[in-house]
């Protein structure tokens, strides 16, 4: 059993296992020199080549607990025949949504466009850094979240486009054919090879109290009921959702992520399954003995319950390879 999963399982507390968000990619310079010879995000993405080798790239620098795929939550509208670029210093951009399109789509055309994914995963899951010592964690966008892209075209930053939840015939589709195809994408990447399956809602916080039921629970819901009909772990991360504890009480993951915002203590309080996460990704910008303190809060204030060391949201692209390796080496010696 991997220290991820004897924390879940076992619930053991006297392991702190560690993975860190987007641990994969922007902040190694060996992630950069593949970058730059590879400007089409989706094409590396979809690179089973590369990016199986990007996935294992910081397993060779530094001990963590886990693999997480390179690969992103934008592949399952690319999937279903919505274009997705990524701009330097923008982000995001999707075309407009041909509705006809996307409900026409078959499963088999959907398998075989994200193929690549499902192959890294086989190759990783083989490789012997990652076999029979370290989980690999798969992952997906949430309903929502993946909605919320899809309808505004690019990321919403603070506030939705003021015509967002117009077309509510539209919306109500689109979640469907988002679930379907999300529960194939889950499916594929766990008979690949990937042991944990983390969702990530990161426009949950956008979300009024009065919809929260009807864009939030029910539809991450479903996916965590069907994650757990294969005996895998599900992980969730509804960034800035304003009530943790009913978001666990309802959805009931089996690991819940918590944002940098959110007062650690408060959660110690109020969620009784394993925590992951919360640590502000800006405190690896600065000097260690920072870190150390900073790591040592969330160490302390979780001891004596099941708790998996990780960033409150992904690694900044400025920080420091030795950053990350003392961070690592810390929370491993931490009694």
């Amino acid at each position: 059993m991997t220290p991820i999963q004897d924390c879940i399982v076992n619930k053991n507390h006297r392991i702190n296992p560690i993975w860190i968000m987007r641990q994969a990619g922007r902040y190694l310079p060996e992630f950069r020199e593949i970058r730059a010879k590879n400007p089409d995000f989706i094409k590396l993405c979809l690179n089973e080549n590369l990016s199986s080798e990007i996935t294992l790239q910081p397993l060779k620098r530094f001990d963590l607990d886990a693999a997480i795929i390179f690969s992103d939550i934008l592949m399952l509208p690319h999937g279903i025949g919505q274009e997705v670029k990524f701009k330097k210093n923008f982000g995001p951009e999707l075309s407009l949504i041909n509705f006809d399109k996307i409900k026409n789509t078959e499963e088999k055309d959907f398998i075989n466009k994200l193929k690549p994914i499902y192959n890294l995963l086989k190759i990783v899951s083989s490789n012997q850094i990652v076999r029979n010592k370290k989980d690999l964690i798969g992952f997906i966008g949430a309903p929502w979240t993946l909605l919320v892209y899809m309808i505004n075209r690019k990321s919403p930053k603070l506030k939705l486009n003021d015509n967002f939840f117009n077309d509510k015939m539209l919306i109500g589709n689109l979640l469907n054919i988002i679930e379907k195809f999300l529960k194939l994408h889950i499916k594929n990447q766990i008979e690949s090879g990937a042991t944990i399956i983390q969702i990530f809602d990161s426009w949950a916080g956008l979300v009024e109290e009065k919809h929260l039921s009807e864009y939030i629970y029910n539809p991450t819901l479903n996916l965590v009921n069907y994650i757990k009909s294969f005996n895998t772990p599900v992980i969730c991360f509804p960034r800035e959702i304003k009530n943790y504890k009913e978001f666990c009480s309802t959805v009931n993951p089996d690991v819940i992520s918590i944002d940098y915002n959110v007062n650690p203590e408060e959660i110690l309080k109020n969620i009784n399954i394993p925590i992951q996460g919360g640590l502000d990704p800006r405190i690896l910008l600065e000097d260690k003995e920072t870190v150390k303190k900073h790591a040592l809060k969330y160490l302390q204030i979780f001891k004596d319950v099941p708790y998996i060391f990780n960033l409150g949201h992904g690694i900044l692209p400025e920080t420091k390879p030795e950053t990350v390796d003392y961070l690592v080496k810390f929370v491993k010696d931490a009694k």
